[in-house]
């Protein structure tokens, strides 16, 4: 038998469309020679669709569309669809009135449904929210060769893999108690750095130790603030990858089921992506491009400062939407050096992107006139830096109103973290495109593309980082270099280390103890930042859930070992 993995990428809520694309796929699948089709998890609206389920009239034209879909598709091809399927005894049990399910659509009908057994409630996911959970083993027939089913998470919960179990159940093992002859899993497994390589290990884990060959479809595409990257694949029973599909794109895939030996044969093998720069490059090149398209933009603009963090996100957007489609603005105030309107120029050559430029002197002074009266007898200081930021931000919302730009904001994850960044200034856009980047990496990404040649100009990855809101400023008067800055907030963000770890790492007391306060005071600004794309396992996004009112910062006194609790809203 000839499976065919549909690796498509879908728009949350275009249910008509979703319905095409995998119509086009099963199609194609067809004349693959192809008897079954894989399509991802909840693929016929979208994944996550979060509150949309919510809505009865948006359930309720699902199911009418998994039944044309149903009548549309070609005979003789068997589909698994995903979508919802009512919990009819949600009234008895008190449980949620939706199961995340699979269809399998053949022959103009819906035969089966399959209803996803796990449910995540951590990090971005929230599926307790509307999914009641399947408590049945799936599987069917097709062919005479039985054929187990799974749905993402469903396949997260091998003991022997991770040294414990995070849900009651393991539905492969329960599926390999059962003797089928075949599982697949059917995804929509978000993107963080190193995933796609961890996938495929923990499922040739299971091949082996179950003797199942596993087929694993996953979604492709930017949603919101998650990027799904594809990267679907096949093991056989020994292990072995035997077939791997494109990442960060679309793609259908084919793969044989020998009935015979009971295992899958070697297929298509994409190579897996050299190195985490270029992955991470893919990914969001892949998630602006998702963004600003199914937004409905086609036209993007940022600030051009002659720094690093806007060079990146300039190259990214460049190569997400076309060079024609990027406009850069200059905005040089009078403390801006030469060597930044000249690194931006010098940028926006090697991209071949427009420029324009709005010089802010005088804007500054009409609100230094304005303010004379109150601010007399006050030294210059963070108000004033502030308002240089909040005219450059007034001006690039300007022209995204105007002319129906979206505007792209350039903060680096390090800067998020801490607070260094100015509300209603650099912080405005409609997307914060390296907001989950510590600063290190974006270094790492710029050399990185200038791997063949110079992108970006090289005056911008060796002078010092600077925001330029006052003479001779440079980052490192305010913040930990950061080498140090980053592997502290890794440790603090990403493990869950406390002040005493991180020390204990080696990082003096006084820092990690700043630096834990500053990351509490800024969560008031984090909550009003433009959606940020994800590409770790821990972002300031939809998985990030910390109060902003909160009296509670544990960090190392500097002399005692106790810990001690300041107020985290700062201004």
């Amino acid at each position: 038998m000839k499976i065919a993995i549909a690796q498509i990428n879908p728009i949350i809520g275009d249910l008509s469309g979703n319905a095409q694309k995998i119509q086009e796929m099963a199609q194609r699948a067809v004349k693959e020679g192809a008897r079954l089709l894989l399509t991802p998890e909840l693929s016929l609206c979208g994944y996550p669709p979060r509150d949309l389920l919510l809505n009865p009239s948006f359930v309720d034209a699902m199911a009418m569309t998994l039944q044309q879909l149903a009548r549309d598709l070609p005979v003789n091809l068997a589909v698994l669809v995903g979508t919802v399927a009512p919990n009819c005894q949600a009234d008895i049990t008190g449980d949620k009135s939706l199961f995340n399910s699979m269809a399998l659509l053949e022959n103009g009908q819906i035969k089966q449904s399959f209803h996803k057994r796990l449910l995540p409630t951590y990090d971005v996911f929230d599926e307790h929210r509307y999914f009641a959970a399947g408590l049945e083993a799936n599987y069917f027939t097709l062919d005479n060769i039985q054929i187990g089913v799974t749905i993402c998470e469903d396949l997260w919960n091998d003991e022997e893999f991770w040294g414990k179990r995070s849900y009651a159940v393991n539905p492969i093992a329960e599926l390999a108690v059962l003797g089928v002859d075949l599982i697949v899993n059917l995804s929509a497994s978000p993107y963080s750095l190193g995933k796609p390589r961890f996938r495929e290990t923990m499922l040739q884990h299971s091949a082996i130790r179950f003797q199942q060959p596993l087929i694993y479809a996953n979604q492709v595409g930017g949603n919101d603030d998650l990027i799904f990257d594809g990267h679907s694949f096949a093991v056989n029973r020994q292990g072995e990858t035997i077939c791997r599909a494109n990442g960060f794109a679309t793609d259908l895939v084919t793969v044989e089921f020998d009935a015979g030996q009971r295992d899958l044969q070697l297929s298509s093998v994409v190579p897996a992506s050299p190195s985490e720069d270029e992955e991470i490059w893919q990914a969001l090149v892949l998630g602006v491009r998702d963004y600003a398209e199914k937004c409905r933009f086609s036209q993007v603009l940022l600030g051009l400062s002659g720094g690093i963090d806007s060079s990146l996100v300039a190259a990214i957007a460049t190569a997400a939407l076309g060079k024609e489609n990027v406009l850069g603005v200059l905005m040089p105030s009078p403390y801006s050096s030469e060597h930044s309107i000249s690194d931006a120029l010098a940028l926006a050559e090697n991209l071949g992107i427009k420029t324009q430029i709005l010089p802010i002197g005088e804007l500054m002074q009409s609100f230094d006139h304005s303010l004379a009266g109150l601010f007399a007898g006050t030294e210059f200081g963070l108000a004033e830096e502030n308002i240089q930021s909040r005219i450059r931000g007034n001006l690039l919302m300007a022209i995204a109103n105007k002319f129906g730009y979206l505007l792209l904001s350039t903060g680096n994850k390090s800067e998020m973290a801490v607070g260094y960044c100015t509300l209603y200034g650099d912080m405005n856009g409609g997307l914060a495109v390296i907001a989950d980047v510590p600063k290190t990496r974006v270094y790492s990404l710029c050399d990185w593309l200038n791997r063949n040649g110079e992108i970006i100009p090289q005056n911008v990855i060796t002078k010092p980082p600077s925001a330029e809101l006052k003479p001779g400023q440079v980052d490192q008067d305010s913040l930990p270099p950061y080498e140090i800055l980053d592997d502290i907030l890794q440790r603090l963000i990403n493990h869950h280390q406390s002040a005493a770890q991180i020390v204990a790492a080696g990082h003096e007391v006084v820092v990690v103890n700043r630096v834990i306060q500053m990351v509490a005071r800024a969560e008031f600004k984090r909550r009003q930042a433009p959606p940020g794309l994800k590409i770790t396992d821990r972002a300031f996004g939809t998985g990030w859930r910390m109060p902003i009112a909160s009296n509670w910062v544990g960090i190392k006194n500097t002399d005692q070992n106790t810990s001690i609790s300041t107020p985290t809203v700062g201004c």
